[in-house]
C-alpha cells in the first residue's frame, strides 16, 4: 500500500488546500445559515466530476437528486434584493467562492475515488486501506496549506512580513492569553471542542461506512443540513443576534434535502446473477 504513486496525493492535498482556503475566505462574509446550504453543491460538482474524470454513468434518481440540489441552492439564495433577504448586503461573490470551494474538495474525493480503484488492481483484488490515503493526502494538504500563508495574507490585507507577528498573536488569541487581545472569547475552550467535536463526527461516519453503507453514511450527513441551519439561526452563545430565515430560504432548504434523498435512494438490480451446483 506504501508503494501506491504519490504524486496522486499531491494533487489531492493541493485541491483540499485550496477548497479549505477558500471555504473559509468566503464563510467569514456569509451569514452562518447560508454556508451548509451552499456546501451542498458538493454533490453537484461531484456527478459532474465524475462524468468527466471516472466516466461513469448515473441513474435518472440521482441526476434529478443533483438538479434538485442546484434548486434549491437557487431558491435558497435568491430571495430577492430587499433589506431582509438572507444575502442582503453581500452580494453573489462570496457566495460564488464558496461554491468554487466545493468544487476543489469534490474533485479532490473523486481523485480519492481513482486512487481506491487504481490500487485495487495494482493490490491484486486487495482493498487499500482508507487511512492510508486519508494520511497522504491530509500531509499534502498541510504542506501546501502552509505554502499559501503568503497569499492567504495577502487576500486579507496583512503584509508578508507582518505574518510572524500575526500568527504569533494568533497562537495567543488561541491560548487566551494577554489582555490586549480582544474577540478571542471562549478560547481555547471553543477551538478545542471544535476539533474534538470534528475528529468524533467523521469517526463516526467511516465506522458507519464500515459496518451499513455509503448510502446509509450519506443520510446521516444529509441530516446534519436542516439541523446546521436552524441551529446556527438561533442566537447562539458567542454567536449574538442569530440570523432570520426567510420563506424562500426555507423553501431553497426543503427542495436540497428532497433532492439529497432522491439521490441515495437505493436501487433495485434488474438482474440477479446465482450460481447452482
Amino acid at each position: 500500500m506504501m508503494a501506491v504513486p504519490k504524486w496522486r496525493f499531491a494533487i489531492i492535498g493541493f485541491l483540499e488546500a485550496i477548497g479549505v482556503a477558500t471555504g473559509m475566505a468566503a464563510a467569514a462574509m456569509l451569514p452562518g445559515p447560508v454556508i451548509p446550504i451552499l456546501n451542498q453543491t458538493f454533490l453537484v460538482w461531484q456527478l459532474l466530476f465524475a462524468l468527466l474524470i471516472l466516466g461513469k454513468r448515473f441513474l435518472l434518481n440521482q441526476i434529478a437528486g443533483c438538479l434538485l440540489v442546484a434548486v434549491g441552492v437557487v431558491v435558497a439564495v435568491s430571495s430577492g434584493s430587499g433589506a431582509d433577504t438572507t444575502l442582503s448586503g453581500i452580494g453573489f461573490l462570496w457566495p460564488a467562492v464558496l461554491v468554487a470551494s466545493a468544487a476543489f474538495q469534490a474533485g479532490a474525493s473523486i481523485i480519492k475515488e481513482f486512487v481506491f480503484n487504481d490500487a485495487a488492481k495494482r493490490l491484486e483484488g486487495k482493498s487499500l486501506d482508507i487511512f492510508v490515503v486519508n494520511s497522504f493526502g491530509s500531509g499534502f494538504q498541510a504542506l501546501f496549506v502552509f505554502l499559501l500563508l503568503p497569499f492567504l495574507s495577502n487576500l486579507k490585507g496583512i503584509p508578508f512580513a507582518s505574518l510572524p507577528s500575526y500568527l504569533k498573536d494568533g497562537a495567543g488569541c488561541f491560548f487566551n492569553t494577554g489582555a490586549k487581545i480582544s474577540g478571542c472569547d471562549g478560547a481555547p475552550i471553543l477551538p478545542l471542542l471544535y476539533i474534538a467535536t470534528n475528529l468524533a463526527f467523521n469517526i463516526s461516519l467511516l465506522h458507519l461506512v464500515k459496518i451499513s453503507s455509503a448510502i446509509v453514511s450519506s443520510l446521516a450527513v444529509m441530516l446534519s443540513v436542516p439541523l446546521s441551519v436552524y441551529i446556527m439561526s438561533k442566537p447562539l452563545p458567542y454567536l449574538p443576534g442569530g440570523s432570520s430565515l426567510s420563506s424562500n430560504f426555507t423553501m431553497g432548504c426543503i427542495v436540497l434535502v428532497l433532492g439529497l434523498l432522491l439521490y441515495n435512494i437505493p436501487t433495485t438490480p434488474t438482474k440477479q446473477h446465482t450460481k447452482t451446483s
